[in-house]
C-alpha cells in the first residue's frame, strides 16, 4: 500500500511538472529569439572571416588560413571539443583566363572558368561558336554534330524566393560541357546560372569535361545571340590556364557545446567554410558559417542544454567531398544523431521552416513554432527533404533533417562571382535567420523529441 502510494505520488508530480517543463520551454525559446535579434557574434564571425582570410579554394594556402581561423574562431567563442577532421579530396585551381571574339565583330568577353575545366592549348584555340537556347537543344544533338566547334549555351535562369530554379537549372552548368564533349566540341561557354545583369561572370562547378569550360557574364551570353542571329559565323578565340589537384587536403572544423543528460545525442549544423574565388565568400557561405555557430553559441547561453549541439564547418562543399568525409567517419553514430541540417543560402531573412514528418505537433516544436511567429516565418505542413549538400550522406542513412528556407530572391545575383562581398549582407535579415536556428536548436537540445518515431498526420 505504502509502494503504491508513492507511486501514485510521484505520477501525480510528473504530471503536474509536464505543463510547467512545457512553459519553461516556451520562454525559454522565447528569450533566445529575442536575445538573437540583438546579438552581433553572426556578423562579427562573417566581418572577420571575410576580413582576415578572404576567398577559400580547397587546396590552396588560403583555405590553410580559414582551417586555422575556424579553430581559433570556435574556440574564441567557447566551443568544446574543437578540433580538426581531415580529408583529401580533389580540387581545381584556375590560372589566366581571357576570351574574345575576333569575327565577325571583334570584342570582349567576360568569361570564369568552371571549377574542373581543362586548360587550352599552349596560345588559346581559335573556332566558330553553335548556340543553344536550351540545354535540351544540346542533347538533341547527334555525336560528332559539334567537332571543331565552341557550344554556347544561353539558357536563362530566372528569379525565385525560393532558389528552386537553381536546381531546375544548374545541371546545364555541371553536365554541359561534358555533353558538347561528347558531340565533338573544343570548348563550351554557358550563360552564368544567375539572375544578375551585370558584367560579372558567376563560376562554379562544372564536372571534368576534357575539354575547356568557362562561365559567361549574362550581357555576353546575349552579346553573342545577337550576334549569332546576323547571319554570319562568329568565332571566338579562348585562353584558358588551369590545374587539376588530384589529392587536395582538407579539414571539417568541428566544436561542440556538450549536452549536460543526454550529451551522445547530438544535433549537427553547420554551413561550409570552403569558397569559390571571385568574390570573398561572404554570401556563399560565411553567412551559413556565422548563423549557425552564433545560433548554436545562443542556444547554450542560456545554460547547458540537455543535449549537444555540434557545429561543423565543412571544407569542401564547393568541390565536394566534406559531406561524404564526415558521412564516412561518423557512420557508426548516425543512430545518435538528433537531427541535421545546412545553411548555405545566403544571408537572407527566412520565410519558411520544414521539419521532419510529424513533427510539428511536438511539444518542443510547438515551443519553436510559437516563437517564430513575430519574425513571420512559416512553419510548413510538408516534411524537410534537403538539408544542404554536405548533410545529404547524414540523412540518406537515416538522420532526420531540418530545412530553413531562406529568401534568395537576389542571392543568385551574387553567388560564385566577385560581387559575393561582406557588404551585401543586410546585418537584420542575418540576425532573423540566426534568430530562428537559435530557437529552434534550444527548443530541441531541451526537450526529448525523436524525430524517428513520429509519424506525419494523413
Amino acid at each position: 500500500m505504502r509502494h503504491a502510494a508513492l507511486l501514485a505520488a510521484a505520477l501525480a508530480l510528473l504530471a503536474a511538472a509536464r505543463p510547467a517543463a512545457a512553459q519553461d520551454l516556451i520562454a525559454g525559446t522565447a528569450a533566445v529569439r529575442d536575445k538573437a535579434i540583438s546579438d552581433t557574434t553572426a556578423w562579427d564571425v562573417v566581418e572577420s572571416l571575410t576580413t582576415e582570410v578572404g576567398p577559400r579554394m580547397v587546396g590552396s594556402p588560403a583555405m590553410t588560413r580559414a582551417r586555422d581561423w575556424g579553430v581559433a574562431t570556435l574556440t574564441r567563442l567557447g566551443f568544446e571539443n574543437v578540433h580538426l577532421e581531415p580529408f583529401t579530396t580533389r580540387a581545381w585551381a584556375r590560372g589566366e583566363e581571357r576570351a574574345e571574339v575576333v569575327a565577325p565583330f571583334a570584342q570582349p568577353l567576360a568569361i570564369l572558368g568552371l571549377g574542373g575545366s581543362a586548360p587550352t592549348p599552349r596560345g588559346g584555340l581559335e573556332a566558330p561558336i553553335v548556340i543553344f537556347p536550351s540545354y535540351q537543344a544540346l542533347l538533341d544533338v547527334p555525336p560528332g554534330g559539334l567537332t571543331g566547334k565552341i557550344a554556347v549555351l544561353t539558357q536563362r535562369m530566372s528569379r525565385t524566393q525560393d532558389g528552386s530554379s537553381y536546381g531546375a537549372i544548374s545541371p546545364m552548368r555541371f553536365l554541359g560541357a561534358g555533353e558538347a564533349a561528347k558531340r565533338g566540341a573544343v570548348a563550351f561557354l554557358v550563360r552564368s546560372v544567375s539572375t544578375a545583369d551585370t558584367r560579372l561572370p558567376h563560376t562554379g562547378a562544372g564536372g571534368e569535361p576534357g575539354i575547356p569550360a568557362a562561365a559567361l557574364s549574362t550581357p555576353d551570353a546575349e552579346l553573342l545571340e545577337r550576334m549569332a542571329a546576323r547571319g554570319q559565323p562568329v568565332v571566338v578565340r579562348l585562353s584558358m590556364a588551369s590545374r587539376v589537384i588530384p589529392q587536395a587536403q582538407a579539414w571539417n572544423v568541428v566544436g561542440e557545446i556538450r549536452g549536460s543528460e543526454r550529451p551522445g545525442e547530438v544535433l549537427v549544423v553547420g554551413g561550409h567554410l570552403d569558397s569559390w574565388d571571385p568574390g570573398t565568400g561572404a554570401i556563399d557561405d560565411g553567412a551559413g558559417v556565422a548563423i549557425t555557430t552564433a545560433a548554436a553559441r545562443l542556444a547554450g547561453s542560456a545554460g547547458r542544454p540537455r543535449r549537444t549541439i555540434r557545429v561543423i564547418m565543412w571544407g569542401s562543399e564547393e568541390q565536394g567531398g566534406s559531406g561524404e568525409a564526415y558521412a564516412h567517419a561518423h557512420a557508426g553514430e548516425i543512430a545518435d544523431m538528433i537531427v541535421v541540417g545546412e545553411s548555405d543560402l545566403g544571408a537572407g531573412r527566412i520565410w519558411r521552416a520544414a521539419l521532419p514528418a510529424g513533427a510539428r505537433e511536438h511539444p518542443a516544436m510547438q515551443a519553436f513554432a510559437r516563437a517564430v511567429v513575430p519574425l513571420k516565418v512559416d512553419v510548413s505542413r510538408d516534411a524537410a527533404r534537403f538539408g544542404g549538400s554536405d548533410v545529404e550522406g547524414m540523412i540518406a542513412a537515416g538522420a532526420p533533417v531540418i530545412e530553413f528556407r531562406q529568401d534568395a530572391s537576389r542571392y543568385f545575383d551574387l553567388h560564385h562571382s566577385a560581387d559575393d562581398t561582406l557588404d551585401k549582407i543586410d546585418p537584420a535579415e542575418m540576425s532573423q535567420a540566426v534568430a530562428v536556428w537559435a530557437s529552434f536548436l534550444y527548443a530541441t537540445a531541451n526537450s526529448d523529441v525523436d524525430f524517428r518515431t513520429l509519424k506525419a498526420r494523413p
